[in-house]
């Protein structure tokens, strides 16, 4: 027993390891962003805090709506039949380019509303530039999104995993480059983080197809791609476990941009001191997400073959790294928040507010490890459609009312809104782990 335990761990292990390190880039890549940001000047960094939390749900959306891939590429693999993942990919990536396109005209319509927001009159002319370049990075995310998905439900995560370090370094350098001007190039601030941004994304996305086209190793798949057939019942059944997904993860990072446009009417320096905090969080959720990814991908290769004992059993394994993992973060947000928030900005008094919020920030590191582990472990059973209404009744049904009465209702201020996360976040585990149990039920 303890040996098979042992080979699930590591089975976990080495398939998240690939997405963690990804993951990771992408924590720098924020960072880097945020710091270079926020050592430019305080308003630019609440403006960019703003944007960011508003672009997290298209983001996270787009994300989940491509994760329903990953459970009927998975099942694929799992029997054996990995170039019929090729012709499920040409459905897959038509379903994708079509929600990516109607999420980039929701945020469109954002954009011709951002003073009806309720934030400060001062930000205004820094946020809509960066806006605007920001939209236009969604289209590239989206097929790098798909394709991804696609590599990881085949067990490659390592090529996505170069493809986004080679991209952060782009945007990095990009950073550098365009906020401060070095090197004959002019000092564009934000709106030179939003291009650095863009280029990277667009190269992210160029990549990836290059990969797929030309590898000789994927040339069934290819085949499958490019000749096949979008079926009405292949999209049906992407839309099935796509739909779910998006709906889930965009109620959740949806519950963190209420929050912030709550944040926004105390003011542009709870607004920076938030964006640094939701940057901090970021940095557990994407750990904790790429061990929750390589779980759904095993919990599908198992649901191919039937094996529900095997899917629970690979879901608690994926438990036990991503409880690891999160009292790492807690210890590293307990013991090293003020070196890090002096990353991101000299300014005293937003490392004062944010370290004042740093406790409810580790509260809420359980609560998101567990709803990340079993969210992800559901989508692998591809039985999503609980997902959904979970989200919607924990994130909004509780989570923002929770943040409006903590935060402006009791006067708590961001003290109270970071708190409210753990409400919505321990709710919604242990809804995704009554379900996940009742999909993979046993019959004695």
């Amino acid at each position: 027993m303890e040996t098979r335990r042992l080979a699930l761990d590591y089975k976990i292990l080495r398939l998240g390891f690939p997405i963690l390190i990804g993951q990771l880039g992408t924590i720098v890549v924020g960072f880097a962003d945020t710091a270079m940001i926020g050592h430019h000047s305080t308003p630019e960094l609440a403006s960019a805090s703003f944007v960011n939390n508003l672009f997290n749900v298209a983001i996270f959306t787009m994300l989940g709506f491509s994760y329903g891939i990953t459970p009927l590429a998975g099942a694929l693999f799992g029997k054996g039949k990995t170039d019929e993942t090729g012709v499920m990919m040409r459905s897959a990536l038509f379903v994708n380019i079509l929600f990516g396109l109607l999420v980039s005209g929701v945020m469109l319509g954002f954009y011709f509303n951002l003073s009806r927001l309720g934030q400060p009159e001062e930000l205004l002319p820094l946020m809509r530039p960066y806006f605007l370049i920001y939209l236009g990075g969604l289209m590239p995310l989206a097929l790098f999104n798909s394709f991804a998905q696609w590599f990881y439900a085949i067990n490659r995560t390592k090529m996505p995993m170069w493809i986004i370090l080679i991209s952060n370094i782009l945007n990095i350098i990009g950073n550098y480059l365009l906020i401060y001007g070095h090197s004959g190039f002019p000092e564009m601030g934000l709106t030179g983080a939003g291009l650095s941004t863009l280029v990277a994304r667009s190269f992210c996305a160029l990549s990836i197809i290059g990969v797929f086209m030309l590898r000789k190793n994927y040339a069934g798949c290819r085949r499958g791609l490019i000749s096949g057939r979008i079926t009405l019942a292949d999209v049906k059944r992407i839309n099935q476990t796509s739909w779910p997904v998006a709906l889930q993860m965009g109620f959740e990072s949806g519950s963190f941009t209420v929050a912030a446009v709550f944040v926004g009417w105390l003011g542009a320096l709870e607004l920076a001191s938030y964006q640094v905090t939701v940057i901090l969080g970021t940095l557990g959720f994407c750990v904790y997400y790429s061990m929750g990814a390589a779980t759904s991908i095993m919990v599908s290769n198992a649901a191919g073959n039937a094996d529900r004992r095997l899917m629970r059993r690979t879901a608690y394994a994926g438990y036990r790294i991503i409880l690891v993992l999160a009292a790492c973060s807690s210890l590293v947000f307990l013991f090293c928040a003020r070196p890090i928030l002096q990353l991101f900005t000299s300014d005293g008094a937003v490392i004062a507010l944010s370290l004042s919020v740093i406790v409810p920030l580790v509260l809420y590191q359980l609560g998101d490890a567990t709803q990340i582990t079993f969210a992800n472990a559901l989508r692998g059973t591809s039985r999503v459609m609980p997902m959904m209404w979970i989200s919607l009744f924990s994130y909004g049904v509780v989570g923002v009312p929770a943040t409006y009465l903590l935060g402006i209702g009791c006067g708590m201020g961001l003290y109270g809104i970071v708190l409210s996360f753990s409400v919505s976040l321990f709710l919604a585990g242990i809804l995704f782990l009554h379900y996940f149990l009742r999909a993979t039920s046993v019959k004695v």
